[in-house]
């Protein structure tokens, strides 16, 4: 029974940062139909220059505040300079604009940081952690409240964004119809640059979160981004609340996979998941009914 509790608990927290990168996917999806295959790069860079800030100032929290601030501005800037030429092009132009922005991305911060891995500081002790894994022991639960804390409070403010703001409105009205939000007076174009900072940010904050649970090198997000990328299919990519869900949902059994079958069989099992989303309900568990014009 105990056993069972802490996998649960550990799963919990895992499919949190699961739930930030499906978050971050489902906002650019979202305003542009676009899927950002180089979110996880993104998180992995502005987790290099959080370690480089709490190297040189010794400040945990300084280096997490300038994650999501860089999170935030490289978002915006790979939008308006790389990914905007693509929009009204051909669906697959994005696809392998962001596939190249993945690879740019990851050899970048291979050159200037290196390859090798680097262990990643934690903001509460994660004593009790299992080696190897994402599961997390009795010993780590500050870390472990704090992940969800963290992900339930950007959840909750983007929530709040998209309901009781303008600008959240302009961001739902762009996403419904950008000619007709155009119409309207509405500058889509910043709506949409706003949309990649807010995924930046979201996506930097995942990279804060399990870093410390890994290794940090070049390619240490990629696997975390397609765990990302399943949260947000098995909710549905038009929905936030089914990103969290989804990521508790894959979290929980990858976590029970871990502990009750074998260490090395959670990859496969969350590409099972995938697959079965994908046959039997290919539009998410919370995917709306209504068809949206785009």
């Amino acid at each position: 029974m105990q056993e069972f509790v802490e996998f649960t608990l550990g799963g919990i927290s895992d499919g949190m940062i699961y739930a930030a990168i499906g978050l971050s996917l489902v906002l650019i999806w979202r305003g542009t139909r676009v899927l950002n295959y180089a979110q996880g790069g993104m998180a992995m860079f502005t987790s290099y220059l959080a370690l480089f800030v709490i190297t040189a100032t010794g400040s945990y929290w300084l280096g997490f505040a300038v994650a999501l601030a860089s999170g935030l501005v490289l978002g915006a800037v790979l939008e308006r300079a790389v990914v905007r030429p693509t929009l009204g092009k051909p669906p697959l132009n994005a696809v392998i604009i962001t596939i190249g922005l993945l690879i740019l991305i990851e050899g970048v911060a291979g050159i200037i940081f290196g390859s090798k891995n680097r262990s990643f500081p934690a903001p509460f002790s994660i004593v009790g952690a299992k080696a190897g894994s994402f599961a997390l022991g009795p010993g780590s639960s500050p870390t472990a409240i704090f992940t969800a804390a963290a992900v339930l409070a950007a959840a909750g403010l983007l929530a709040l964004l998209f309901r009781y703001t303008s600008v959240g409105l302009r961001m739902r009205a762009s996403a419904f119809s950008a000619p007709v939000a155009q119409l309207m007076g509405i500058r889509v174009g910043r709506i949409t640059t706003l949309g990649w900072a807010l995924a930046g940010l979201i996506g930097a904050l995942a990279g804060m979160l399990v870093t410390p649970q890994t290794f940090l090198y070049p390619n240490s997000m990629d696997s975390i981004f397609v765990l990302g990328f399943t949260a947000a299919v098995i909710g549905g990519l038009d929905s936030p609340v089914g990103a969290i869900v989804g990521g508790l949902i894959l979290g929980v059994v990858l976590n029970y996979v871990t502990g009750y079958v074998g260490s090395n069989l959670p990859e496969l099992a969350g590409l099972a998941i995938l697959v079965l989303v994908l046959m039997f309900r290919p539009s998410g568990l919370f995917a709306s009914t209504a068809t949206r014009q785009v």
